[in-house]
């Protein structure tokens, strides 16, 4: 009899854009046909901490306005849109959310989208420059111990 908590146990966490779903800032998605490949055989969940946060899509763009999402979580910097809104809030928000299904699902491993103020990596964009960094979700998942792998 097939295991009923295999699911449980293989889950990968995946930013929805790159597989596929319209959730970028400005409704776009960003799919990666790489790892669209390697998620055949496994079980995913994708999602977008910035919708789980309740930001509408499309949206204005956002920066971290100094530091990164470990400095945003520790109450030490903000994220502010193009147009000067504060969606910090927001922010955290989604990551605790995404927080909650990794603890629910015991997800260990998470394909993030590069560059994002939520999602990215090792680099984050803070307006037209690359700096080194990870966006809030990113760095509220490595807190808990699960390996990011940016794309």
């Amino acid at each position: 009899m097939e295991d009923k908590n295999k699911f449980l146990k293989d889950a990968v966490l995946v930013s929805g854009c790159i597989v596929g779903l319209h959730c970028r800032y400005n409704g776009s998605s960003d799919v990666k046909e790489d790892v669209l490949k390697r998620l055949k055989e496994i079980n995913f969940v994708p999602l977008c901490p910035e919708q789980l946060g309740g930001l509408p899509t499309p949206r204005p763009r956002a920066w971290i306005s100094s530091g990164d999402g470990s400095d945003v979580l520790s109450g030490c910097s903000s994220i502010i849109t193009e147009d000067g809104k504060d969606v910090t809030d927001n922010y955290i928000r989604g990551a605790k959310e995404v927080e909650l299904i990794v603890k629910l699902l015991g997800i260990k491993f998470a394909y993030m989208k590069n560059k994002s103020p939520s999602c990215g990596f090792g680099k984050i964009w803070r307006g037209d420059t690359l700096v080194d960094g990870n966006g809030v979700c990113a760095a509220l998942l490595a807190q808990n111990n699960v390996e990011i792998i940016p794309v």
